[in-house]
């Protein structure tokens, strides 16, 4: 599942913004080695949505995927993962790091951090379901402290997991810290699986620095792959002894340019104004490193000439784009401990 000769490249899952279009999108600028749909959502009434399950049907990368789950039950989770199973998957992956208070308070995702006991209910619940399929965990290091991970860490060496990934914040920190890279190297010195590393990785160099620190088996990329897709054949380059390819102003309004078309192209009644709403969601990554007002006038387009018209006018050159987000910006806070 991982690449044998150098650090894997995984694309973080991110809801709402890891579909099918983004797929096609990221992959046609290179792509991740590995990647994780979007997570389904288990309850007592749920069912596999049908609209992630197309990422995973049509998936466009050529690669293998990973289905995430997040959700607290036992049985809806091991009912949810026999009916992924039946999917062309390349394992089952348990979310026990989002950050989002919708999801915490009902115990799933990062909230069940505070629950330890039932995090290994799960483990081995799901460890027995899977089978063979590769049973692999995204988390963070813990919900209020990052001195959690002392209880953490022996359940993740306790149950046959095939894969850690860790984002080294606790759920209270959000994205709004630098990540603890101490928990992650321990883990690596003491997991029996392979750990990636997540968090904090905004260009070629943070992704290299975070790797020398921690030794990790890979990384996972999340917000920095929506502001360059091109990060993961820059990566590539680098750790193959190989120059990365530089990344120009013109590089990035083409790609705006895909991720308008693949996101139009999937749904059935187009609605303008509707969609530029959704172009500005990616936008107010892509936006960050670049002149303010460049962020400052996309918020306040409502057609898809306006939209188009922006960008033009701040990427259309062949100057080479910003290597950095800003680290003021709320999206992306904290890196400089990797540079």
């Amino acid at each position: 599942m991982l690449p044998p000769d150098r650090p894997a490249l995984l694309l973080a899952p991110m809801q709402d913004v890891t579909d099918l279009p983004f797929l096609r999108s990221i992959a046609a600028f290179g792509g991740a080695d590995l990647y994780i749909t979007e997570y389904f959502r288990v309850h007592i009434h749920s069912r596999p949505d049908p609209y992630i399950l197309r990422s995973i049907t049509e998936n466009p990368t050529q690669r293998p995927i990973i289905a995430q789950m997040i959700g607290q039950d036992p049985d809806e989770l091991v009912r949810t993962a026999l009916e992924l199973k039946k999917y062309p998957i390349a394992g089952i992956d348990l979310n026990l790091g989002c950050p989002a208070p919708v999801v915490y308070r009902k115990n799933a995702g990062g909230g069940l951090l505070r629950k330890p006991a039932q995090i290994s209910t799960l483990l081995a619940r799901l460890r027995e379901a899977c089978g063979e399929l590769p049973l692999t965990v995204k988390t963070r290091i813990g919900f209020e402290t990052e001195d959690e991970f002392h209880t953490l860490l022996p359940l993740f060496k306790k149950h046959p997991i095939d894969l850690l990934t860790i984002h080294a914040r606790t759920v209270k920190e959000r994205y709004q810290t630098p990540v603890h890279t101490h928990w992650v190297r321990q883990a690596v010195t003491e997991m029996p699986c392979p750990v990636i590393a997540n968090g904090n990785i905004v260009n070629c160099q943070t992704g290299l620095n975070y790797l020398h620190s921690t030794r990790a088996a890979g990384l996972m990329i999340g917000r920095g792959a929506i502001r360059n897709p091109w990060i993961f054949d820059q990566l590539r380059a680098s750790l193959t002894h190989s120059t990365p390819p530089p990344v120009t102003q013109r590089m990035i309004l083409s790609y705006i340019h895909l991720l308008f078309e693949e996101t139009a192209r999937i749904v059935s009644d187009f609605v303008e104004q509707k969609h530029v709403q959704k172009m500005k969601k990616y936008l107010n990554y892509i936006t960050q490193g670049q002149p303010p007002s460049f962020e400052h006038h996309i918020r306040r387009v409502k057609t898809k000439e306006e939209f188009f018209t922006v960008c033009q006018d701040h990427l259309g050159s062949d100057e080479l784009a910003p290597d950095l987000p800003s680290e003021n910006s709320k999206l992306f806070c904290g890196f400089s401990q990797f540079l």
